[in-house]
């Protein structure tokens, strides 16, 4: 199993995000990345929020062995081809690291303020899988021709070409089983979504369903889940923790029970050894959700749990 941080970008600097990133690289993490929002989900809308793609590239110059990316880009807020061209210049920053996460967009408040058309679920759906076609066919032909119910290509040149070959790895994150997870199936690389064991192992079903119909073996995508980390015996403590993902996420109590990571050293690889099972590669930990001063915490879980999911001689890549 890998493991990355997953970076908020509101109430934050660029220079307490350029610190915690140059940490976890020095200290073995194994990707890191981005939300991407442009104000706060709340009422008043008021709070600092950096722009998810500029700081990215950023990070990106930074860092030289994480894989970075974002998780995730929503598609409604910028067209495909943009899109295309911003995350090749950050795969090519980076050397090759991209993983460019993308999601169908969710925050209604963003949409509104600046006048960017919300849609339909259906639409917003629609309009992410052809941003998947609208990408694979920029990143990997000379002149790209695409007609869709919603984007269009016409002889269209993406040069230079991403580092990676055939392209940068492409995410599609959220977890609704009818639609997102046929995207995800045939489409991406990788699959991530909020939960644990419990969350990971129903959709991932799902997910094989939907592999299976598209003649993919559903062995060939990576799947990561985001669960928050509580290292602590105190059950009041992971309570909390509970109680804020609940709270910003607008989730249950069954999923909060399953997606809060919490408990001793023991019983996070008790649940970590579940997460495997169910056939999670890789665990992302939202730093939102952490101390103010995150080091301790990720320090403590790379030192006393990850290497027991770490392969014989494997080094962090």
């Amino acid at each position: 199993m890998r493991f990355g941080i997953f970076t908020g970008l509101t109430g934050t600097t660029w220079e307490d995000v350029a610190a915690l990133w140059r940490h976890a690289e020095a200290t073995g993490w194994d990707a890191a990345c981005v939300t991407d929002h442009f104000m706060p989900n709340t009422p008043d809308r008021q709070g600092d929020v950096l722009e998810c793609w500029s700081t990215l590239s950023g990070l990106a110059a930074l860092t030289s062995r994480m894989r970075v990316g974002t998780i995730v880009s929503g598609n409604t807020y910028r067209h495909p081809a943009v899109l295309a061209k911003t995350a090749t210049t950050v795969d090519i920053i980076s050397g090759g690291r991209l993983i460019c996460g993308l999601g169908a967009g969710w925050q209604e408040n963003e949409h509104q303020a600046y006048g960017i058309p919300f849609y339909t679920v259906g639409e917003r759906l629609g309009r992410l899988e052809e941003a998947c076609q609208v990408l694979t066919a920029l990143w990997t032909q000379p002149r790209a021709n695409f007609t869709g119910k919603y984007y269009s290509l016409e002889d269209a040149p993406l040069m230079p070409k991403p580092v990676q070959r055939p392209h940068p790895e492409l995410m599609i994150g959220g977890g609704g089983e009818k639609v997102t997870l046929r995207i995800a199936a045939r489409w991406a690389d990788h699959w991530n979504a909020w939960g644990g064991p419990v969350t990971l192992a129903q959709k991932g079903k799902v997910l094989e369903e939907h592999c299976g119909a598209v003649g993919r073996d559903p062995t060939t995508l990576l799947r990561s889940a985001n669960m928050v980390l509580a290292m602590t015996e105190d059950p009041v403590e992971i309570e909390k923790a509970q109680r804020l993902y609940m709270a910003r996420l607008g989730a249950d109590e069954a999923k909060a029970r399953d997606t809060v990571l919490g408990g001793s050293v023991g019983q996070i690889r008790d649940t970590l050894g579940r997460l495997a099972e169910a056939g999670v590669g890789m665990l992302f930990v939202p730093t939102m959700f952490l101390p103010r001063d995150r080091r301790p915490a990720l320090d403590r879980f790379m030192s006393e749990v990850a290497p027991a999911f770490r392969a014989v001689g494997d080094t962090p890549r």
